[in-house]
């Protein structure tokens, strides 16, 4: 895993994937105690940035490997990433579903011409059990949420963008907050930065409770949850951080941060108050870090990735009325 796959990943998305846009506000400024710069990767395709890291995996398939098939397992935002790259290039899918996810997400993956397979998780069913079953049944290619390479890279892609979209604002120093779930974005970006702006330092942000990275990090070894389902921020929470991303998370990201659901849904508020952008709570972690932790954070300024914005009305209503 290495830039250079990080910059052909960037070469293949040209043309497909959003170059979003880093977002400022004088009032999340003033809230954060330091200039504040958000990328709203919640404005990509399938509305979040998983649809990088499909598409970079899906292109980087031969033809005949893409007609057979692909099969990928998640609770929702790689799941329509995979599911739209896969339909770009022709090539049948399926995704495997915890059937406790959120409804919108798996009307939206059946809606871009994926086979949904819904799997018990709070059940204690596996998905890689369920996913290794289908997959070797059916002759299909696995494209894993974050421990695969061609999906890191794609992810990665999102670093080269804050790297350039910083420098232009004046920004070349100070913390980037990833919501962090297995870490393929995080990591991603991390070797983006190094190349490309290595004053800028990766810091992964996540739910209290489902903070396995923050801990791994601290103990130097991969921790994992006592759960897997049970929060708002559904969407980056994993088991463990992955074998392929924790090494480099380890190697080039600062302590972890830890942020509260109210927090979350306090950012959600925030961001569709003063940026106009909708974003979902596990989406919203980084911002709420940047916001309401700045005393755990270093520099004049700091970066925000919003990693989502594929939220559920009720949830994102609750916000709303909860911090008007």
């Amino acid at each position: 895993m290495n830039i250079d796959m990080i910059r052909a990943a960037q070469t293949r998305l040209e043309g497909h994937a959003r170059r979003t846009p880093l977002l400022t506000s004088p009032f999340l400024d003033e809230i954060a105690g330091r200039r504040l710069l958000v990328k709203p990767e919640c404005l990509q395709h399938t509305g979040s940035f998983k649809f990088r890291g499909g598409w970079a995996a899906v292109s980087a398939l031969d033809d005949e490997t893409r007609k057979r098939g692909i099969i990928a397992y998640s609770s929702g935002n790689h799941a329509q990433g995979v599911a739209l790259a896969a339909a770009e290039h022709g090539a049948p899918a399926v995704i495997v579903m915890p059937k406790d996810a959120p409804q919108l997400k798996i009307d939206n993956t059946r809606a871009l011409g994926a086979e949904v397979v819904l799997y018990d998780r709070a059940g204690g069913e596996n998905r890689e059990e369920v996913g290794g079953t289908i997959a070797e049944a059916r002759g299909l290619t696995l494209i894993r949420p974050y421990d695969a390479p061609e999906v890191i890279a794609g992810q990665g892609t999102t670093g080269l963008e804050i790297a350039a979209q910083a420098a232009e604002m004046g920004v070349t120093s100070g913390d980037v907050l990833v919501c962090c779930g297995g870490g393929g974005l995080t990591s991603g970006i991390a070797l983006a930065l190094e190349a490309e702006a290595p004053k800028m330092r990766v810091r992964t942000a996540e739910p209290e409770a489902f903070d396995d990275v923050a801990r791994s990090l601290a103990s130097g070894t991969i921790e994992t949850n006592a759960r897997t389902s049970g929060s708002l921020c559904d969407a980056i929470i994993t088991p463990c951080p992955g074998e392929i991303t924790f090494p480099i998370m380890s190697r080039l990201c600062g302590p972890g941060l830890v942020v509260s659901e109210d927090e979350a849904l306090h950012a959600m508020a925030l961001a569709f108050k003063r940026l106009k952008i909708v974003v979902e709570p596990g989406g919203a972690v980084a911002l709420a870090a940047a916001l309401f932790h700045g005393d755990q954070i270093e520099g004049e300024a700091v970066v925000a990735v919003c990693t989502g914005g594929n939220v559920d009305a009720d949830v994102f209503n609750n916000a709303l009325s909860k911090y008007a």
